[in-house]
This record gives structure tokens, sequence and C-alpha cells, in this order.
């Protein structure tokens, strides 16, 4: 692949560089006061005060780093990994911890990484566009989060934190222009419709022709078409009362994104080969494929002050229909042997959630905490097929396997802050799970041929039913203390939790009756929170380490399936470090820098000697830097800013083979801006992956053909964006 190496210290000391220019700018930013507000245990707190691991992206910061998806952020967080089979649905990885797609897309699987919009679960099909969020705040939260969030947060949580409705009547607009035919509009507005209530709204368009080009059909694909809209209403009655709805509902309907086949032309003489043209932004797919996907969220939430504390209710329905058709293995020509593998299928998911936490402080402040009941109702129907279309007759045809699953969670929780003596904190939390997941499996062949398309395992297939209950306890303990005004030092033992499943393309009746069990994660941390010289310089450091069990394993099996069981045990450790420096009065310089040694301690499948191999999508190194410089023109202000990022290599499969490599890469992003004056409108110059670079986003490989088939992150992009607010 064409990836521009560099040794990280050459990344490092180019990134280093740019930032001594006279002009940058950076991606921590913070208000003036210098302080973030998250809610990373779900009570307000500033970032320095919150002895978690936490790294959060203020509003400012997601328009100034042009950050559009969570790939992005992905790329400035330490310890975050994101990779995704297709642009819709991304698998994360978080300290080594994270779901293959084949369990977390299944109908009977989970994620390891977990995302929250506005407390609400978005369990599967992704998320709508960040633009039309109006957001306030990201916030994404590393290590097991087995007590205060939902389920299934075993290796940590992204959440996406809208402003609320307020009494200020404002309104946003913002047009792009980019290549590849980029346009993007978003308009959101708030107003206060009486003294008591208030609305917010928003819409976000955004289109551009495909990355890559289609030489068969002659079509661009991989492109976007991508509609969000959303409403959110606030009603304040009382000085004790706070009802806000909301409601948002996205909409992307654009052409697939085949796979580039990078075959092996020393193989077989070439003959897999033929009419693949090899340039890896040119795929010779015989159809383009398509992605289709609806979500639509409705949610209410009722804050009421108490007495003794806080009572919060968070109602949620949240519904996703995702469509998709990939081909995989394909060649414009056809010779023998050659193989076209297409992969199509249909999800409807409804989920319904309700939260309940009490919020309190008693003893005059010195104990505080929360504690609540949340419940999940999930139901999935998802049919997946695919058309294998092989020169060998017997293997060739269509296999169609339904999958319908319900699932269902309840949960208690409680955790508890109780200040020893001044300064020094002890904090005891936990969670107690009980789940339950049912559902029925079918596998058919779906043509009149003979042959018997992988994976199903005989002619006459299979329709099963099967159910399976867990529980789980979940505690967390904590200690820290507040050295000075500026210093808290903390450390915390947790456990985290990822329910057990049903692999939806199975083989066999056997295998799709036969659920895995979950996934267990002690994690074990101290870490530092600084401020240093008049708090124009912020240090934090994390250390940590995790005893991993019973980690569910997707296994390829050519020609066969995809197989999910229990089958392993990791080790994992680590540091991680984040900074901000502001030297002088409009420059910033912030980054982080992330190391991890995440292996498996044991791995039990027969024939696959795997102890030792590195977990995958963890890289050992990775580092981000950036810097802005703000000056005054005149009545006007200009801000450059530049970020810069490098990944070490990591690998998309636990087998750690040379074809399933996630190479090393870098990422380097510019904008540069000019603003009126209070900000009232905005000309910004900007782009993303200057250097180009090539990054494959998965990884599939297929032996007995020697064909790599590789999707690939966005190439070089850049635009103007054009804003004004009222």
């Amino acid at each position: 692949m064409a990836n521009k190496r560099l040794n990280p210290s050459s990344r490092l000391l180019a990134g280093v560089a740019l930032l001594t220019m006279p002009a940058i700018a950076t991606a921590q930013e913070a208000p003036a006061d210098g302080d973030i507000i998250v809610t990373a245990q779900r009570q307000e707190q500033k970032l320095q005060d919150v002895p978690v691991s936490v790294t959060a992206f203020g509003a400012e910061q997601l328009r100034e780093n042009n950050i559009e998806t969570v790939a992005d952020i992905a790329l400035r967080t330490p310890g975050l990994a994101a990779s995704s089979v297709d642009p819709i649905n991304t698998n994360f990885a978080m300290r080594g911890i994270g779901s293959a797609p084949g369990i977390s897309q299944n109908a009977g699987g989970d994620p390891s990484v977990v995302v929250f919009v506005d407390g609400v679960y978005a369990g599967r099909g992704g998320t709508p566009d960040l633009d039309a969020l109006d957001l306030e705040r990201v916030e994404v939260l590393r290590g097991p989060q087995g007590t205060l969030f939902g389920k299934n947060a075993i290796g940590g949580l992204i959440q996406f934190v809208s402003r609320k409705p307020s009494a200020d009547n404002s309104f946003y607009f913002e047009g792009t222009y980019g290549n590849y035919d980029r346009v993007g509009v978003v308009a959101r507005g708030n107003m206060a419709l009486t003294d008591k209530i208030y609305l917010s709204a928003g819409l976000s368009h955004k289109q551009r022709d495909g990355f890559e080009f289609n030489e068969t059909t002659g079509n661009d694909v991989n492109d976007l078409n991508l509609t969000t809209g959303r409403v959110a209403l606030r009603f304040v009655p009382t000085d004790t009362l706070d009802i806000v709805l909301r409601a948002d509902v996205s909409r992307q309907d654009q052409k697939g994104n085949p796979r580039h086949n990078n075959c092996d032309t020393s193989f077989n003489g070439g003959v897999h080969c033929v009419g693949i043209n090899p340039d890896p932004r040119v795929v010779n797919a015989y159809i383009d494929g398509e992605i289709k996907r609806t979500i639509q969220s409705y949610s209410a939430e009722i804050n009421l002050e108490l007495p003794f504390g806080t009572l919060t209710s968070l109602t949620a329905l949240r519904k996703v229909d995702f469509q998709f058709e990939t081909p995989f293995f394909s060649n414009r020509v056809n010779p023998p042997n050659q193989i076209e593998s297409t992969d199509f299928g249909d999800e409807d998911n409804k989920q319904f959630s309700q939260e309940l936490r009490l919020a309190f402080d008693a003893f005059d402040g010195r104990l505080n905490g929360q504690t609540g009941l949340y419940y999940l109702k999930e139901d999935t129907d998802r049919v997946q097929g695919q058309i294998q279309d092989f020169a060998t007759p017997a293997i060739t045809g269509i296999g169609i396997f339904p999958q319908s699953v319900n699932a269902r969670s309840f949960a208690i929780f409680g955790q508890f802050d109780y200040e020893i003596v001044p300064s020094l904190t002890a904090t005891v939390g936990a969670r107690m799970t009980w789940e339950r997941k049912s559902g029925r499996f079918a596998g058919y062949k779906g043509d009149a041929g003979p042959g018997l398309p992988p994976p199903l395992g005989t002619l006459a297939g299979y329709d099963v039913t099967a159910s399976k209950k867990w529980k789980a306890f979940t505690p967390r303990f904590a200690l820290n203390w507040k050295a000075t005004d500026d210093v808290l030092l903390y450390a915390s033992v947790a456990r985290g939790y990822k329910s057990g499943g049903f692999q939806g393309l199975s083989g066999t009746a056997a295998g799709a009756s036969t659920p895995y069990d979950p996934e267990f994660a002690w994690g074990y941390e101290v870490g530092a929170k600084t401020e240093w010289l008049d708090r124009k310089l912020r240090l934090n450091i994390a250390l940590f380490k995790t005893d991993y069990s019973d980690l569910q394993v997707s296994q390829l099996v050519p020609l066969c399936c995809v197989v999910v069981s229990n089958a392993a045990k990791a080790k994992i450790k680590g540091a991680e470090v984040e900074f901000l420096a502001r030297p002088f009065e409009g420059f910033q310089i912030d980054g982080s820098y992330a190391w991890l040694d995440a292996k498996f301690s044991e791995y039990s499948i027969p024939g696959q000697a795997y102890s030792g191999n590195r977990l995958p999508r963890s890289p050992k190194n990775k580092f981000n830097i950036g810097g802005q410089y703000e000056v005054p023109v005149g009545e006007l202000s200009a801000k450059l800013r530049v970020d810069y990022s490098w990944v070490d290599d990591a690998f998309f499969e636990a087998s750690n083979i040379p074809q399933q490599l996630w190479p090393s890469h870098d990422n380097l992003d510019a904008r540069l801006s000019i603003a009126g004056p209070d900000e009232r409108w905005e000309l910004s110059l900007w782009g993303k992956n200057l250097t180009d670079e090539l990054v494959p986003t998965y990884v599939t490989y297929f032996g007995p053909y020697r064909q790599i088939l590789t999707p690939y992150a966005p190439p070089r992009t850049y635009g103007v964006t054009l804003a004004f607010k009222i």
C-alpha cells in the first residue's frame, strides 16, 4: 500500500517544526477561565476535578478542528482506535478492548465501546450527523464504565451532549463547498416561545461525489448523501422542574463501498488479478452496491429538584433501518476460479429505554452520590445474505440468514463519594445487571442451483430458536486526593462487563443456537491531573492495567463462516499523557501520547497459536499534537490551526498475519479562518489528510486465493466554509 513511512521520531520532529511557525492553532481549547465542564460521572464537574480518564471536546474545538465524525475524534484521543467495514458502522477499540464486526454487527451481538447521545444508548446503526446536534461537547471516557452508565461499556464510552434550548434567541448558518463536489449546509436556531418554553432546531445536509471509481459500472462509489434534522423543546414551569423533549431524524442514501482487490500476481499465474486496476482508488466491482440508513430518536428528560436531591427521568425510543449491499471479491472479467462475493442485508432495530436517577448530597456536602434504575428493551430483525459466484459449482449460490433477537436489560446502580478528610475523597459504586436475549435464527439456500454456498453447512438449512440469561455485578472503588488547588491524584479499581450473545451468520443449527458468554474486565488505574505556571500549562497522566477475560473472539473461516466463541484472556497495560499550554496570549499548543501493551495471555481455539499476539486494533504508540494562533487584524480576527497525529502499526485480527496489518499512518489537518467583530461571521479554509495518506479502515484476507480486500479512509479533502450567526 502506498503508505508514506517515517519513523515516529521523524514525524514528531516534523510536527514540532510546524508548531514553531509564527502563526499556528490547536484542538484542546477551553473557556476563558480554563475550565471545561463535563458530566463523566453523571454530574457537572470541572474536567480537572474528575478522577477518571476523560478527553473532552468543546463546541469551539469541534468547529475549529473540523471534526465531523467519530473517526476524527479517535485521531485526537489517546487509547481510542476506530475502524469500519463500511462508512456507517464504526468499530471502536479502547485501550485494546473492542468488538470485531462479526460480533457487534450481527443481531445477537453488542459493541465493547458504546455511544450515548444525550444520555441515550445508541446501540446500533451509528450516530446522526454531528453538525445537526448543536453539540455542547463530546466526552470520551476510557476504561471500564460498569457503574453509572448503561449496558456494555467494558472498554469505555463516547457521549455526545447537545445544548439545551434556552431563553437566548440565536441563529447560525453555515455553507461549505469542497473538492469531490462537496456541498454542505447547516442551519440551527434557538428561541424563547414564552418566558418558560424554549425551542431549538437544526438541519444539516451533506453530499459529495465518491472517493473511488468503479471501472465496471463507470460510477463514482463511496459517495455521501446525508440529511439530518433535529428539534428540542424545553419547558421550565417552576424553579424546580425542567423538562426537555428531543427528536432527531437522519436519512442517508448513497452508493456502496466496494472493496479494492489487492491480489497476488505471483499466485496461480496471476489469474485472479486479470482486469484488476492496481490503483487503490479504483475498484472493479460488478455492481456499485448501496447504503441506506434512517435513524429516528425521541427522548424526554425530566429533572425535578427535591429537598434531598435531584430526580432525573430519561425516557427514549430509538429506531434504525439499515440496508446495505457490498461487493467484496469481484472482477469485471471472470477467469477460472475467480470469485465474486456480495454481502447484502436489511436490519430493523427498535430500542426503548428508561432510566431513573437520584442525585443527592448530605452531611454538609461531605457525602454525595447517585443511585438509580435502568431498563432497556431492544428488538432487532436482520436479514443478511451472501451471493457467492465461484468457479466451483458446488459452492456457488445464495445463502440467506434471517435473524430476530429480543434483548432485555435491567440494572440497579449507585455510586457514592465521601470526603474522609478535607481534600481526600473515597468513591464506592456498583451496578447489578440482569439480561436476557432470545431469538430465532435461520439459514437457507436462496436459489435453485445445485451449489451449497458458504457458510451453509447443509442443503436443508436450519431454523432454530434460542434463549439465554446472564447477570453481572460490576463494582468500582476509588480514592482521590486534591493535593493543591491545581493537583488531583487518584487511584481506582473498576469491573466492566459486556453481555453474551448469539452468532447470526452460522453455518449450522448448532452454531446458531449456541450462545457465547459475557466478557469481563478488571481495570486498575492511577493518575494525576495537574495545572502549572498560573494555569498556563495543563498536564494529565494516567497509568493503567487491565485483566480481560472470556474474550468474545470472531474467527473467519474461509469458504465457511464466522465463528464466535469465548476463547481468550488478555493482559493490558499502558500509559497516557495529555497536555495543553498557553505560553502567551493568542497561542496554544496541545496534544497527547499513548503507549499500549495489549496481548493475548491465552487463546484456546485448536490449531491457532495466538497466545502472545497483540489484540486487534491496539497500536503500541500513538500521539497527536496541535497548535493554534489567533491575532487581531484591525476589527477582524485571524486564526490558524494545525493538527498532526501518528498511529503505530496494529492488526485488524488476532492472527497478527502481515496480510491483516493496519500499517502505521499519520494525518495532517489545517484550518485558516478570519472572523468579523464579535464573530458574527467567519470565513474558513480547511484541509484534512493533507498528505493524502492511504489508510485502510479494515482488511479481509482470503487466503485460498491470496486476495486482500480493503476499504480506505478518505483521501485529501479541502474546502471553504462561510458561517454567520445572529
